[in-house]
């Protein structure tokens, strides 16, 4: 900074506009112009050139002594330094009736970072303004905190016996001095997390968490307190202002990664507890919900990390997400079935019309549910077949959810001869009722099973049931048995059944019996031979 600053002090050997050239102790300045002012603030600072009461000429004094004066500009240059500010003496304007065009005053402001600190044009001179001296307490308070401000007086910038690699004796020991403390702490620290924690957290039964997730996350936490130590004791040490900028600014921009570390991982426990409560809900949309909130917050996590790394870098995040928002309205209009899609799985988290498991019909999709995503549901149809649906598109049909059913509905036509007796299909009706009535996993309070029609070549049978079941594979199984117990019971009663026939009818001859079966039609007989089917099936 000191060759930058002399070469550009020799090389435009400071002319000023009115034609005055300012001496004290041989000592030449200039407050003319903007450049000036600053060039005599920043430049009487150096080590190698320290001369503040000349420094402080560049303060607008207004009823100060010189000795606070004095004071105040070597707080204002320790602002600077300690900001990692790193003036560009180039992009100061050097017109004497500079005027800024945005507020139309005779003002610059050397760094947007701390708008309150600006030159104004007294006169003929350019000083630091009124309110600038009035700030400087306040804002070195806000750059060397807890205290730190005390021990930057103790520390004053041209002493030591020596420098090395242009830095001085004192600062070099300063800098040995953090990188134990740093190093002595980020092994305490490990210490506690692998050691203390992970041990009890093995106790209480937590190893998958201990072995996955504290254990990766112990060094990152460690630095996540390290890397604010150093950020507020560098700056003490004064380096160098170009060496100062860019380490302090890579300090503050290194130390959010391991924030995004640490609150990436967090994520993951907030994640497992989350889903053990999930576990203990019978919905199953919350076990799906789990990573699908797991991923949103980690990308959160990381979008907002990455604002925190470019606000540190001294990057305008204000234009950026402003920015990102016309970007945005416009990315909304051209992705308008993305959106409509992600919005059409929050209904379905919120209204849960299904979940997953269920078996669902929606328009021509007919199959089970097998993951619920925030563009779309994948189903698995009974092809064996995987579809997927979007969900803006799903959520606008008619979906029939046949896993919320509580019953599950079973109807058919028994058709019996039309030489059946009357009394056997009574009996018959009758040994069916009981059936469903002795199945467990039949409906009980209803249930029609009735003679209910004649058709063309049968006497027809409602049976109308219902089954209490969950799956689809138990509804078949129930089917299965029911339809066994049906067969034998017809098969016990000799009831036949029937099929589409044509029967051409002959006179019988003495000598030979009819095709038609010869029905029991005694009434007490035909309910002893119920009675003997149920008590065997009973047995059995």
């Amino acid at each position: 900074m000191r060759k930058i600053v002399l070469s550009l002090f020799v090389l435009f050997s400071i002319t000023f506009s009115n034609g005055q050239t300012i001496e004290q102790d041989s000592l030449e300045y200039s407050l003319a112009t903007p450049y000036d002012a600053i060039l005599t603030h920043l430049k009487y600072l150096q080590p190698d050139d320290f001369h503040p009461e000349i420094s402080s000429k560049a303060l607008n004094k207004e009823g100060r002594n010189g000795k606070d004066l004095k004071d105040l500009s070597l707080k204002l240059k320790q602002i600077f330094d300690g900001s990692a500010i790193f003036i560009d003496l180039n992009e100061i304007p050097r017109e004497t009736n500079y005027k800024d065009t945005v507020i139309n005053k005779a003002r610059f402001t050397p760094s947007n970072k701390y708008p309150d600190i600006y030159v104004e044009k007294y006169g003929k001179k350019w000083l630091y303004s009124i309110k600038t001296v009035s700030k400087i307490e306040s804002l070195h308070k806000e750059v060397y905190p807890f205290g730190t401000d005390k021990l930057l007086e103790m520390l004053p910038p041209t002493s030591g016996s020596f420098k090395m690699f242009g830095l001085w004796g004192w600062q070099l020991l300063g800098i040995l001095i953090l990188v134990i403390v740093c190093f002595v702490l980020h092994k305490v620290f490990t210490l506690i997390f692998e050691k203390i924690i992970i041990q009890v957290l093995f106790r209480m039964g937590y190893q998958k968490l201990a072995d996955e997730v504290v254990i990766p996350v112990a060094k990152p936490i460690s630095f996540l307190v390290i890397f604010p130590l150093l950020i507020l004791f560098v700056p003490i040490l004064q380096l160098p202002i170009n060496m100062s900028h860019y380490v302090i600014l890579s300090l503050r921009a290194i130390w959010p990664i391991f924030a995004i570390v640490f609150f990436y991982r967090l994520v993951d426990i907030f994640s497992m507890y989350l889903a053990k409560l999930a576990d203990k809900t019978e919905s199953t949309l919350d076990d799906q919900l789990v990573p699908l909130l797991r991923k949103v917050l980690k990308t959160f996590v990381v979008i907002v990390g990455g604002l925190f790394i470019l606000d540190n870098l001294d990057f305008d995040i204000t234009g950026l997400i402003a920015g990102l928002s016309i970007g945005g309205l416009a990315f909304a209009l051209a992705a308008q079935d993305t959106i409509k899609n992600f919005f059409g799985s929050l209904m379905i988290f919120v209204d849960r019309p299904f979940q997953v498991g269920d078996w669902i019909t929606s328009g021509d999709l007919d199959g089970t549910v097998e993951e619920v995503g925030f563009r779309s549901t994948r189903i698995r149809t009974f092809a064996n077949s995987v579809m997927s649906i979007p969900n803006g598109v799903i959520t606008n049909q008619l979906i029939n959810n046949h896993g919320l059913r509580v019953y599950r509905r079973f109807m058919t036509n028994i058709a019996v001869n039309y030489d059946t007796p009357p009394a056997v299909i009574e009996t018959f009706v009758a040994g069916l009722k009981e059936i469903v009535e002795t199945h467990p996993k039949t409906r009980k309070d209803y249930f029609e099973i009735h003679f209910n029609g004649m058709g063309v070549s049968s006497l027809d049978i409602l049976f109308y049931i219902f089954f209490k079941v969950p799956t689809w594979s138990e509804e078949l199984k129930a089917r299965h048995e029911i339809l066994i117990d049906i067969i034998k019971l017809a098969d016990k009663l000799g009831v036949n059944f029937a099929f589409p026939t044509q029967t051409l009818h002959v006179e019988t001859f003495p000598e030979k019996k009819g095709n038609s079966p010869e029905y029991t039609k005694s009434s007490p007989e035909l309910k002893k031979k119920l009675e003997e089917f149920f008590k065997k099936d009973a047995k059995a």
